[in-house]
């Protein structure tokens, strides 16, 4: 694959041979399998690490295991993680960006060092050459531009490099590519108008970034499925993606409030959410925060009902969950924020299944008397789902009150 693009390659056949290859010859970029004889990936790229700092680091792995991967980042401070099998096309452009930022560090140094000489002759230049400190300082001004530009770069690179994770779910699902980064920044900027302090913006802007990655074990299918349209097994293994979230971050003592805001953003204001069933104050701030603006952005890109929502039908959506699905202080601030949406009045006619009809439009949420969400708000309902309620409504022996729009 690498070869035809006129890169030069070396492999090794383990860890001990790459690093006897790195200490013959400087190498810009190392891309490594997690299982290897001798030692692992994650036991390589730390000592790359250690000896060879400057050498870029790329793991590969089959094993959708979220404490290797953790480790392989906190030990071996890699620049990317990439599941196998890989796309050949999204692998490639991933080497190039690794390869273009070593050479965007290099530049830095050389920037930097022209910076230093340049100071250095500006000491030695007579008070009375006034023309050549006037030349020699539009140089200088113009090295450092370049330098504020090139650390403009190298900062962007680097967030990047902390949602490695995050890019973990989004690579395996495209659709929901940018999700975590909108969810990241609408927390914070609540956080910042409810005026909670830096320190808790900034565990809601991690958690923002990291809420999904207890999702790292999802089959393929249930990525970009909405809730309401995942079957009894399906909800039960989603349902579980907070806690797991929670439990690979509580071993890092200084991302355990990051944790426990992700174990509780689905947790709902009415205590109907999942999943610790946990109501009102007894919620996390952090988590309340989050979940608002996680199901503000899942509303438009279709993970909250069957259709994707606009903006301002998210808005309402939102607004509208004040004091029964969102804590009515954070839906304040959010309305605050966006600005509110002119709420158009909602006629609406209370049946059961029985008098259900197609293209009829759910007014309301429709949870089960256990407190399930079975159908979203705007839920246009069809032959299949009028008669799986009617169904429903048949094995408990009592009818269901439904919302439609009259």
């Amino acid at each position: 694959l690498l070869r035809p693009l006129a890169y030069q390659v070396q492999v090794a056949g383990s860890g001990a041979e790459a690093l006897a290859i790195l200490e013959t010859e400087p190498i810009d970029l190392i891309v490594s399998d997690m299982r290897m004889p001798e030692m692992s990936g994650a036991e390589l790229l730390a000592q790359v690490r250690q000896r060879w700092p400057d050498t870029l680091r790329i793991l590969l792995t089959g094993y959708a295991d979220v404490s290797s991967a953790i480790a392989a980042i906190n030990e071996g401070g890699i620049y990317r993680y990439v599941a196998k099998p890989w796309d050949d096309a999204e692998l490639c452009r991933i080497l190039q960006q690794a390869l273009e930022l070593s050479g965007l560090q290099r530049e830095k140094r050389r920037l930097e060092a022209l910076t230093a000489e340049q100071n250095h002759a500006l000491r030695e230049l007579n008070a009375t050459l006034e023309d050549k400190v006037r030349v020699r300082t539009e140089e200088l001004n113009i090295a450092n531009q370049e330098i504020s530009l090139a650390m403009e770069k190298l900062k962007k690179t680097f967030f990047t490099s902390v949602q490695v994770l995050t890019n973990l779910i989004e690579m395996r699902a495209p659709e929901m590519a940018g999700h975590s980064r909108r969810v990241a920044d609408i927390g914070r900027k609540l956080a910042e108008k409810m005026g909670l302090g830096a320190d808790l913006s900034h565990d809601v802007l991690l958690a923002g970034l990291l809420h999904d990655i207890g999702k790292i074990g999802y089959p393929d299918t249930l990525f970009g499925k909405p809730m309401n349209k995942m079957n009894g097994e399906e909800a039960a293994l989603a349902r579980k993606h907070p806690i797991n979230g929670a439990a690979a971050l509580m071993s890092m003592p200084d991302m355990r409030g990051v944790a426990e805001i992700i174990r509780s953003h689905h947790e709902r204001w009415d205590g109907q959410g999942f999943p610790d069933q946990l109501a009102g104050e007894k919620i996390p701030l952090g988590a309340r925060i989050l979940a608002l603006a996680n199901d503000y952005d899942s509303a438009q890109l279709g993970l909250v009902s069957a259709k994707r929502m606009t903006v301002d039908e998210a808005k309402l959506y939102v607004l509208e969950g004040r004091k029964f699905r969102y804590d009515p202080a954070v839906a304040d601030a959010f309305g605050e924020l966006i600005g509110r949406v002119p709420r158009k009045p909602i006629l609406e006619r209370r049946l059961s299944g029985q008098e259900l009809e197609c293209g009829m439009v759910l007014a309301r949420d429709l949870y089960s008397p256990d407190g399930l969400l079975l159908l979203a708000t705007e839920y246009v309902l069809d032959e299949l789902l009028i008669k799986q309620i009617r169904d429903f409504e048949s094995a408990m022996g009592k009818h269901l009150v439904i919302c439609v729009r009259a």
